[in-house]
């Protein structure tokens, strides 16, 4: 009878926590839902400002040459001037840092994260550089539960809860894909997220309830509305085996020379890394204006890849050039994820070797827009490793319903490649390598301090 009552209690005492964290979902999915709107329209309202300061210059090729390099070079520094002085975990993605959060290995300070983000990550966002917003957005909606944990009170296992619900609900705001969102923490953050019926459910309404609050502001339609395509010939699938295979290889180049990039930039001091940074400003600023195909998040070059506007040859150029202007915009540490633009450079790959594979079996391939969704999904889950993740958020984003298994065999090949090649996932990567750097200035200001103690004691 005892037993029973205890049973009893326990089931009443788990029920109350899950219709709490059924609440408090709810309310940071409204929260998370009405900052990411937000932040997209305030990247929006930065990029008119550009067109604008471009149009004073009239039709003097000259005068707008020089506004393209002085807008993106302007927003540049002072994108990476207010996180360094203000909150310096806000560079980069953010990913990284809500996974050492969920460890207890870093800490969110939500009130300095939450502006400095917003603020640093609009202007580093319509300043050029190949960088997308989903990174931000993840890193602002966990601030956000980590502000509605700090201001309630809540225990440390609900503030956990809340700091990954958030981040589902980032990304599911940054692409309007909730199930993606969902997915994303269950399986890139599964070593840290805490998997339980009750945290599942908080995640699942908070990422609903955010793309409903952004639908709301920014409509219904697809984040990247394209052509639906009808499924391939059964016996053309071996080819998207092949395909996968390639982005493998190309996954495990990106995350090593990503952290290349990261170290470079780590290295250079004072008026060197200004010096890096204004030079990269203005590349960016010739090329926004030169050649826009090869800058940016992505969301302009794939609509134009799909529809047939840029030729083959172009294709593998945009490609290589995107590459390295990735590296070199991640790598500033200016607030900015590289999911978008990895979305990109698939896409882009993907049409060209599609185009090719047409002319080669032309039996079996006859559309090769196929590729460049196939290429979406494949790319981004040879880097972050999180298969699932990159299908759902392909096909919520395209509606490309059809596609299902060649994108999973896509998926499939790239992730054992990238695996057999000895490629580890980029988020896991920076993470180590975020807190081997803090372990390192940790040992040189207890340096520093012996150093000065002893000084002192010579004195």
């Amino acid at each position: 009878m005892r037993s029973l009552r205890k049973l009893s209690y326990i089931l009443v005492k788990e029920r109350k926590q899950v219709r709490f964290l059924l609440l408090s979902g709810i309310i940071l999915g409204a929260l998370v839902g009405v900052v990411g709107s937000l932040f997209q329209l305030s990247i929006i309202w930065f990029s008119g400002l550009r067109d604008n300061f471009l149009g004073l210059c009239g039709g003097n090729e000259i005068w707008q040459w020089g506004a393209s390099i002085i807008f993106t070079t302007v927003l540049l520094v002072s994108s990476i001037w207010i996180v360094r002085r203000f909150a310096p975990e806000a560079a980069g993605s953010g990913v990284q840092e809500i996974e050492g959060v969920l460890v207890n290995k870093r800490n969110l300070r939500w009130h300095r994260v939450l502006p400095v983000k917003f603020i640093a990550g609009s202007l580093s966002l319509s300043s050029g550089l190949v960088l997308g917003r989903e990174g931000p957005t993840i890193h602002l909606g966990s601030a956000l539960g980590k502000m509605l944990s700090s201001r309630f009170r809540f225990k440390s296992e609900h503030t956990h809860i809340l700091i990954a619900a958030g981040a589902a609900a980032g990304l599911a705001t940054a692409f309007n894909a909730p199930l993606s969102g969902i997915f994303f923490v269950v399986e890139e953050m599964h070593s840290q997220f805490k998997y339980s019926f009750k945290s599942l459910q908080c995640v699942i309404v908070t990422a609903v309830v955010s793309v409903v609050v952004l639908r709301m502001f920014m409509g219904q339609a697809p984040d990247l509305p394209m052509t639906h395509f009808t499924a391939p010939p059964l016996t053309s699938l071996w080819v998207f085996l092949i395909f996968g295979a390639v982005f493998g290889i190309m996954g495990v180049i990106f995350n090593k020379y990503l952290v290349v990039f990261l170290d470079f930039y780590g290295s250079l001091k004072g008026y060197h890394y200004w010096g890096v940074i204004i030079i990269l400003g203005i590349i960016v600023g010739i090329l926004c204006k030169a050649y826009p195909y090869v800058v940016g998040g992505g969301y302009y070059v794939i609509p134009q890849a799909l529809t047939y506007r840029i030729s083959t040859m172009a294709l593998f150029f945009i490609f290589i050039v995107r590459m390295g202007t990735t590296w070199a915009s991640y790598g500033s540490g200016t607030p900015g994820g590289i999911f978008a633009p990895m979305l990109a450079l698939g896409s882009v790959f993907g049409m060209w070797f599609g185009y090719y594979a047409s002319l080669w079996f032309p039996s079996m391939i006859y559309e090769p827009g196929i590729f460049a969704v196939a290429g979406m999904t494949a790319l981004f889950t040879a880097t972050v490793g999180a298969p699932l993740t990159g299908i759902i958020l392909v096909v919520e984003m395209t509606m490309n319903y059809a596609l299902i298994v060649p994108l999973i065999l896509t998926c499939f090949s790239a992730t054992m490649v990238s695996y057999l090649l000895g490629g580890n996932p980029i988020y896991e990567t920076l993470l180590e390598r975020t807190l081997r750097l803090e372990q390192k200035k940790i040992k040189e200001t207890l340096k520093e301090a012996e150093r000065a103690n002893r000084k002192l004691c010579d004195s």
